[in-house]
C-alpha cells in the first residue's frame, strides 16, 4: 500500500506544475473575458461580437496602459495607488508578493530591475541577491562610494524583501539566472536536479 501511495505522489509532482500552470493561463484567459466580454457585448452589434473578443481586449488595454504608464501623471498616479495599498493590512502582503513577482517583466524594453544574481555572505552563511542598480545617485553616500551596488534580497514565499547597498567586493557572482535563482528562493531552497539543470 505504501509503494502504491509513493507511486501516486511521483506522478502528482510531476503532473501537478503542468496541471497548474495550465489551469492558471485558462483561469485568466476565462477572467478576461468574462469581465470585458459583457461590456463589449453591450457596446458592438449582436453580429459583430465573438468569443475571444474580451481576451483581445484585454491584452489591448494592457498595451495602452504600457503606453501611458510612460507618462508622468500616470505614474504618480499609479504611485499614489501604489502607497494606499502598502499602508492596509493584509492587502499590503499580497500587494508587495505580486509587485516583488512582477519585476520579472521588462519595463518599456529597458533592462530588468534584477539585472544578475549575487551571493553575499552573512557570518557563515550566503544569501542569494539580485543587483536592482549599480549607480547610484551620489546625493544618497556621497562621490566617494561608487563602489556600492544596490542588492535586493526577497524573503521566501514572498513575503517581504529588503534592500541593502554593499560593496562590490563582497559579492560573488554566480552563474544562474534571474528566473533561476527567483524560483530557488521562493520555494525556500526546495528543488530538485531536474528542476535546476533545465532552468
Amino acid at each position: 500500500m505504501r509503494r502504491l501511495w509513493n507511486t501516486f505522489l511521483k506522478g502528482l509532482a510531476a503532473v501537478l506544475p503542468v496541471a497548474l500552470t495550465v489551469y492558471v493561463v485558462f483561469w485568466l484567459a476565462k477572467t478576461a473575458e468574462s469581465v470585458l466580454g459583457g461590456p463589449l457585448q453591450a457596446l458592438l452589434p449582436a453580429d459583430s461580437y465573438w468569443p475571444g473578443l474580451g481576451l483581445l481586449a484585454a491584452f489591448g488595454l494592457i498595451l495602452v496602459v504600457g503606453v501611458l504608464v510612460d507618462a508622468y501623471i500616470v505614474r504618480r498616479l499609479i504611485r499614489y495607488g501604489e502607497s494606499i495599498l502598502a499602508r492596509i493590512p493584509i492587502v499590503k502582503t499580497i500587494f508587495g508578493a505580486f509587485k516583488d513577482f512582477s519585476r520579472f517583466l521588462p519595463a518599456g524594453g529597458k533592462a530588468r530591475d534584477l539585472k544578475r544574481v549575487v551571493l553575499w555572505r552573512f557570518g557563515t552563511a550566503q544569501l542569494i541577491g539580485f543587483v536592482t542598480e549599480e549607480q547610484l545617485n551620489p546625493k544618497l553616500f556621497g562621490p566617494d562610494n561608487q563602489d556600492l551596488v544596490a542588492v535586493y534580497f526577497p524573503m521566501s514565499y514572498q513575503i517581504g524583501g529588503y534592500t541593502l547597498y554593499l560593496h562590490k567586493d563582497e559579492l560573488r557572482e554566480t552563474e544562474l539566472s534571474v528566473e533561476e535563482a527567483m524560483r530557488l528562493v521562493l520555494i525556500g531552497g526546495v528543488t530538485s536536479q531536474t528542476t535546476a539543470g533545465t532552468g
